[in-house]
């Protein structure tokens, strides 16, 4: 058995920038006009010769292994099939409540035939998966019909369901054709307001040519078979993959099955490096596009020859014929053009400028730091009184990266270190971590990380299955930085960013603020590769069995509460939409663990020495807040989206009326420009901001300054929006393009180009006041020292 020695307290998104960009549903038809399948012609999927053994070692290993050490009985099976109805149908509008009586049958009965004679029965799997490609499949042909036939109208008062989550399935064909034409008539009304509706056209509705309606028409039915072509299209694998999260995710919401591109794509999101040529991929219709090249890489390094908007046509491994990736995948498409550094791939491309060109771009494979996802600082000059400057520093954390194996690159403990040295050369008099948004990450980072700011001494403490306890200390002798501190935090901080928030917090270190909770995850993820237990099973096994991401251990705090569930609340709460949404956190998730504290004689026994550099001043930095917060026009606006926020929560339906639909664009469209307007009139800000990275941070002096204006285009004077003009300036390309008042030409007009401050970060801004009270108070304290 071979366990990769990190542990994992988040899974990090796959969406990296890789050499791809991850989208669901990555392969496409080339041309609206691509034929849906029919249910018969479709191909039988069914399992591959190995797949049998991965998904009975997966259930045993989750059985032994996972922290709440369940077995796979009858009320376990009941959640595994309950979650791959709905990774499948997740807004209960594909299968019928017919299917669902005919699947009944294996609800209760997944556990024996997973676990029943060393090899899973993967019937259900294949047999629910069958039945919903071919639902899938009349769902298209439907809409498609209803596109040739209908002239939508939306002048009723008709509403269909915001989240079909928890609603019924549909009790029979008719029904299910009923939500069908809704949808369709809801994604035709949306294609329609954002043609007759835009900002950039000043707020005015613009009447639609004739053409509109055939526009739209072709633009969902590609949209629509690109979907059906991107389910029809799924293998063993992906039905194993699905199949096996769905078990998992039975145990918690955090232990995954990882497949071997999966596994690949975490390895890479936790390391931020990987071999392959540097360019980012998306996918647009079926065709593999480059949606930009990241700098040094061998992409970039090739003169022009490849260019964003450029498409591959076929990949080619050194000498090696070429394989055609039109409307392949695009996971599999990454798969052909990763590889081991220093070896070749050549790609056949069809450039943006010349779609019939086929030109072959041969590239060597190299190392690719992703270095926009590692930290970063600011360094704030802000002026004083005095008529001098203060200097604070801004740290921001996108998560706790660390490379997976033997390879030895990026370690954001490594790189903070050198950014808090860099802003302590450059007489920071205070620092703000801003930890939003960061999903987690290594647990042993987390603890490197909170020992630059506290000297050695506990910082978490983890529980096993058996419920042994082990405490987690960083062994620094003393805080590479003891200055003022805050931590910014929102309800996307979790695992490890929530270790950090708290171990600050509990020490007395740091003043947290943002969000009424950080995520509440309070588990940490272990990968074990499934290769050497179960492999190979058969000589005729050729795939890869994969790797497990199983939840192995809860972590608590120094004071013996868990961050499960209840998240790390803050020091003081800023106001965001955030706190009132109620699809956000670990609640939110299906099959959480539960919330609970660590035993009286555990906790009794972990020493920790609490600096109390927070408490004393608590109060008035509080008050202090409030009342900026009560009167900044910033968080009057946060206050105004929380309002409507709350009134589209309470709604669980959205009008299919037009008029309705547009009267609602228009309004909050005045109230954007009207803010917009405002930040327009805003006084130049006498801030300057120099951003630091990991790799200039060793350099001495400091880079120029960060822009304090942005410019853009505001609409267009004297543009003519009817549609008379709109023929006029756009006749050369109206044939191909689809009619949008975002594109409207500016032939004959004059742009309005306007300069404004950059947009505010209401709760960055506030952390840096918040910061400014914090630093007078601590200046006048002996004990800030009491780390060194």
């Amino acid at each position: 058995m071979s366990c990769l020695k990190i542990k994992i307290c988040a899974a990090i998104a796959f969406a990296v920038a890789l050499c791809l960009l991850t989208a669901a549903g990555c392969s496409a038809p080339k041309t609206a006009s691509s034929t849906a399948t029919a249910p018969g012609t479709l191909t039988p999927l069914a399992p591959g010769p190995n797949d049998a053994h991965i998904a009975y070692w997966t259930a045993r290993y989750l059985e032994e292994t996972q922290y709440s050490a369940q077995r796979l009985d009858k009320a376990m099976s009941e959640k595994f099939f309950d979650n791959y109805l709905e990774m499948l149908d997740p807004r209960r509008e594909n299968f019928l409540q017919s299917d669902i009586d005919g699947f009944m049958r294996y609800r209760t009965n997944l556990d024996t035939l997973t676990l029943g004679g060393g090899r899973a029965d993967l019937t259900p799997a294949y047999e629910i998966f069958g039945r919903f490609r071919e639902r899938f499949t009349q769902r298209t042909d439907y809409m498609n019909q209803l596109l040739k036939q209908d002239r939508f109208k939306f002048n009723t008062d008709e509403r269909i369901l915001r989240d079909r989550r928890h609603a019924p399935y549909p009790k029979d064909l008719a029904e299910a054709e009923g939500l069908w034409s809704r949808q369709l008539r809801f994604d035709y009304l949306q294609e329609k307001l954002v043609r007759e509706f835009s900002l950039t056209n000043g707020g005015t509705i613009l009447p639609l040519p004739k053409s509109a309606d055939a526009e739209i028409t072709a633009r969902l039915a590609r949209h629509y078979n690109w979907t059906l072509h991107y389910y029809t299209n799924w293998d063993g694998d992906d039905v194993l993959q699905s199949y096996l999260n769905a078990l998992t995710h039975a145990y918690d919401p955090h232990s995954d099955y990882l497949n071997e591109q999966r596994a690949a794509d975490f390895k890479i999101s936790m390391s931020l490096q990987l071999a392959g040529i540097g360019a980012q991929l998306t996918n647009d219709y079926g065709y593999c596009t480059i949606a930009s090249l990241i700098p040094g890489g061998p992409a970039d390094q090739k003169s022009g020859q490849i260019k964003p908007k450029d498409r591959i046509i076929a990949v080619a491994q050194s000498n090696q014929p070429p394989v055609n990736v039109v409307d392949m995948e695009l996971s599999k498409v990454v798969e052909l053009i990763r590889g081991p550094k220093g070896t070749q791939v050549r790609l056949t491309l069809s450039p943006a400028f010349d779609r019939a060109a086929r030109p072959v771009v041969i590239l060597t494979r190299d190392e690719i730091k992703l270095e926009d996802q590692e930290a970063k600082a600011r360094l704030i000059e802000l002026p004083d009184d005095r008529g001098g400057t203060n200097r604070i520093g801004i740290i921001g954390v996108p998560s706790f990266y660390a490379p997976i194996g033997s390879d030895a690159h990026s370690y954001v403990s490594a790189d903070v270190a050198r950014l808090i040295k860099k802003l302590e050369q450059e007489k920071v008099a205070g620092i703000v971590l801003d930890m939003r948004n960061n999903p987690g990450g290594s647990l042993e980072e987390a603890i490197e990380f909170t020992g630059l700011f506290i000297k050695e001494g506990p910082v978490v403490l983890a529980r096993n299955s058996v419920a042994q306890v082990a405490v987690k200390s960083t062994a620094s002798p003393s805080a590479l930085y003891s200055g003022p501190l805050v931590v910014l935090i929102n309800r996307h901080s979790a695992s490890a960013a929530e270790i950090v928030a708290a171990a600050l917090q509990d020490y007395g270190r740091a003043v947290v603020v943002g969000d009424i909770s950080t995520h509440g995850k309070g588990t940490v993820q272990n990968l074990t590769r499934l290769r050497q237990i179960i492999w190979p099973a058969t000589p005729a096994a050729t795939n890869d069995p994969g790797t497990l991401k199983l939840t192995i251990s809860k972590f608590y705090r120094v004071t013996g509460a868990s961050t499960q569930l209840k998240g790390v609340e803050p020091d003081i709460v800023l106001p965001d939409v955030l706190n009132h949404d109620t699809d956000i956190g670990e609640g939110a998730l299906e099959n959480p663990l539960p919330y609970d504290t660590l035993p009286p004689n555990v906790i009794s026994s972990v020493h920790y020495d609490k600096l109390n550099l927070v408490q004393p001043y608590l109060a008035d930095l509080r008050r202090n807040s409030e009342t900026r917060t009560a009167t900044n026009l910033d968080f009057n606006y946060i206050r105004q989206d929380i309002d409507e926020f709350k009134k589209a929560q309470a709604d669980k339906t959205v009008t299919l009326n037009e008029q309705d639909a547009l009267k609602e664009r228009k309004k909050s469209a005045a109230e954007r420009m009207a803010r917009d307007k405002e930040l327009e009139a805003r006084k130049a800000s006498e801030v300057k901001t120099f951003e630091i990275t990991v790799e200039n941070a060793d350099k001495p002096g400091l880079p120029e300054p960060m822009p304090l204006m942005v410019t853009k285009t505001n609409g267009y004077k004297g543009v003519d929006f009817s549609l008379e003009n709109y023929f006029k300036t756009n006749s050369s390309g109206l044939a191909n393009s689809t009619i949008n008042s975002n594109k409207i030409s500016t032939t004959n007009s004059v742009p309005i180009i306007t300069t404004s401050p950059v947009p505010p970060d209401a709760m960055l801004d506030e952390a840096e006041n918040i910061l400014e009270d914090y630093i007078p108070f601590l200046s006048k304290n002996a004990t800030l020292t009491a780390n060194q």
